[in-house]
C-alpha cells in the first residue's frame, strides 16, 4: 500500500463515496485483517494514511457505537457491531437472491445451460439452474443428483473440498475444470467454484451444453468471465475473490 498522508488508503476493490467522513470510517474498519488481535495507533495510521488526530477523532466516534473497540494496552480491534451486522447479513442472505441474477446474465451472454451445484456427501445436487435457449441441450434440472467424480461441477466441489492428487491440484491452481463427455458422451461443460464468508465454498457454478457446440475454444473463451461471475457472487456472499480473480487474468 502507498503512503499518502491524509488522503484515504480504501480498500483494493472499493472507490471512494465522497461523502469523506464514511469513506475514512470505513477505512479504519477495513485496515483489520483476520489474523489482527489489535492495531495500534500507528498501524492504523501507516494502513489508512490517515493522521493520528483525525483517527483519534473518528476511532472515538466508532468506539461509542461498538464498531471498534480499545484494549488495556491501547491497541484497538472491532467491536461488537461489526459482528453483530455480520450476522445480519449472513442470516437474509439468500444463495438464489445472489446466484440467479448473475446466472441469467450468463445465459444470455453465451446462450448455454447455467448450473449451481452443491455438495451433499458423496453426491451433489443441482440446486440452480438456467436453461439453454437452443432447442439441443443438456437435460439436467433442478433437484437432480449426480456423482462427484464425473463431470466438471463435482471436479470442482471435490478440489476445494479437499481431495488429493490430479486432477485436483491443477483445478485449485486454475480454479476451473473443463469436462468433455465425462457424465455424458455428448456433454461437455466449465465449472468454477465460488465461495463465502471465511472462504467456505459454496458451490460449483458451471456452464454445460452439447460437445457440438461446448467445444475446448468455447470454454477457453468463457473462463475468464465464469470466473469474473464466481468473483462477483463470492463478493456478495463475504468471502475474498482475490483468487478466483487473478485466475480470470491468467
Amino acid at each position: 500500500m502507498t503512503r499518502s498522508r491524509g488522503v484515504v488508503q480504501m480498500p483494493k476493490d472499493s472507490e471512494p463515496s465522497g461523502v469523506d467522513v464514511l469513506d475514512r470510517a470505513f477505512a479504519i474498519l477495513f485496515a483489520f485483517r483476520s489474523d489482527d488481535a489489535g492495531l495500534s495507533l500507528a498501524e492504523l495510521s501507516e494502513r489508512t494514511g490517515l493522521y493520528k488526530s483525525t483517527l483519534l477523532r473518528l476511532a472515538g466516534a466508532l468506539i461509542h457505537h461498538k464498531f471498534l473497540s480499545r484494549l488495556d494496552d491501547g491497541r484497538y480491534r472491532l467491536g461488537p457491531a461489526s459482528f453483530v451486522l455480520g450476522c445480519h447479513y449472513q442470516a437474509g442472505l439468500r444463495l438464489g437472491d445472489v446466484l440467479l441474477p448473475l446466472m441469467r446474465e450468463l445465459n444470455r451472454e453465451f446462450g448455454e445451460a447455467v448450473s449451481f451445484h452443491i455438495r451433499e456427501g458423496d453426491r451433489r445436487i443441482c440446486l440452480h439452474r438456467i436453461d439453454s435457449t437452443f432447442s439441443i441441450r443438456a437435460q439436467v434440472r433442478e433437484g437432480d443428483v449426480q456423482g462427484l467424480e464425473l463431470g466438471a461441477g463435482g471436479r470442482v466441489l471435490l478440489a476445494f473440498s479437499g481431495a488429493e492428487g490430479e486432477p485436483y491440484e491443477s483445478v485449485r491452481r486454475s480454479h476451473s475444470y473443463m469436462s468433455f463427455g465425462e457424465r455424458d458422451p455428448e456433454t461437455a461443460g466449465i465449472s468454477v467454484p465460488v465461495f463465502g464468508i471465511g472462504q467456505r465454498l459454496q458451490g460449483a457454478l458451471g456452464i454445460v451444453g452439447p460437445t457440438s457446440r461446448v467445444d475446448r475454444p468455447f470454454m477457453e473463451r468463457v473462463r475468464g468471465r465464469l470466473l469474473a461471475v464466481a468473483a462477483e457472487a463470492t463478493e456478495a456472499l463475504g468471502g475474498n475473490s482475490a483468487s478466483l480473480r487473478h485466475a480470470a487474468a491468467l
